[in-house]
């Protein structure tokens, strides 16, 4: 049987005229929207909240390269140029907050993944009329704001009547000056993270795991295989798509960091910032006391372009060594 040549590519060899292909082109686009008007209209609010939230303040990036001024506005204030990145790399504390920033960000990646994926695999194993209640539960933090979840974190570790430093005081313990002792702020600011969006990516992973054929567990268990194996050997590699998409759109807030977290739960106390302080804090003090809205800008922009170039390297990667499992 011979095969079958598409239709353009029949008008292509045929000498079309490049301008006919066009107009057939466009004709095309417009009968697929009319025979899928009703779906285009569904996805008109989406369409509009995208244009009107996201692409049109991107015009507003110009500010990042001039000295603004309100009473000039956007177009009108003076073109600077890189003067305003150039302040956040020569401050003192560029390298400190910087550091901050990734190295909080890794540690939120590792662990918040690792603690989903386990959640996730135990959800599974639990009867289903007590699965939801395990959902809400870990849910619920998600809906929380950092406000709220800062005075919950201060009911904790106050230091006159906080809970942890009432229990160290029956046992016999001295309390502790959580808000003036930077050391064990990693691991403070790592377990609130984690407690607030843990549920969110497990229901994800827990999703992907409900979507995995229930024949391969039973070919597992007529094989004699454990729920450690079926996890190992069936779950986790089914997942793998899911968990690298996950890690892809992480990596891409590698050097965005969470202000809620880093702001509210630490209380800005200034015998943090060592340990606590990351570029958007650090960014939002000094707008506040200098007002300087260009170089807060240009701090947006600089984090953004980051952010792009490691979506783009990492899925990169993903895509040299499997490239089913990329993004695009």
């Amino acid at each position: 049987m011979l095969n079958k040549v598409p239709l353009a590519e029949q008008r292509a060899n045929s000498g079309t005229p490049p301008g006919t292909r066009r107009r057939t082109r466009i004709g095309r686009e417009l009968h697929h929207f009319r025979n899928n008007r009703e779906l285009f209209l569904l996805s008109l609010p989406g369409l509009l909240y995208k244009l009107i939230f996201a692409y049109i303040p991107m015009i507003g990036l110009i500010i990042a390269f001039k000295n603004y001024r309100y009473d000039l506005g956007i177009f009108g204030s003076k073109w600077v140029g890189l003067d305003n990145f150039r302040y956040l790399f020569t401050t003192d504390t560029a390298w400190r907050i910087t550091r901050n920033t990734v190295l909080y960000n890794t540690a939120y990646i590792v662990v918040g993944t690792s603690a989903a994926l386990l959640l996730a695999i135990l959800m599974n194993e639990i009867k289903a009329k007590w699965s939801k209640f395990y959902q809400t539960a870990l849910f619920l933090p998600h809906f929380l704001s950092w406000v709220l979840v800062g005075y919950v974190a201060y009911a904790f570790l106050n230091h006159s009547d906080g809970f942890i430093n009432r229990t160290l005081e029956s046992f016999g313990l001295n309390p502790v000056s959580w808000y003036q002792n930077a050391g064990p702020w990693p691991v403070i600011l790592i377990l609130v993270q984690l407690w607030k969006v843990v549920g969110f990516n497990t229901l994800i992973y827990f999703a992907g795991i409900i979507g995995i054929n229930s024949e391969y567990y039973e070919a597992a268990r007529i094989d004699g295989a454990t729920k450690r194996q079926m996890a190992f050997k069936i779950t986790i590699p089914l997942m793998a798509p899911i968990i690298i998409i996950m890690l892809i759109l992480s990596i891409g807030n590698m050097f965005r960091g969470d202000f809620g977290l880093h702001y509210f739960i630490p209380n800005n106390s200034g015998f943090l910032y060592g340990s606590t302080d990351i570029i958007d804090t650090y960014v939002y003090r000094a707008l506040r006391e200098v007002g300087n809205v260009s170089m807060s800008a240009a701090t947006g922009f600089y984090q953004s372009v980051v952010g792009l170039v490691l979506v783009l390297t990492a899925n990169g990667i993903v895509r040299k060594i499997d490239s089913e499992h990329s993004l695009w």
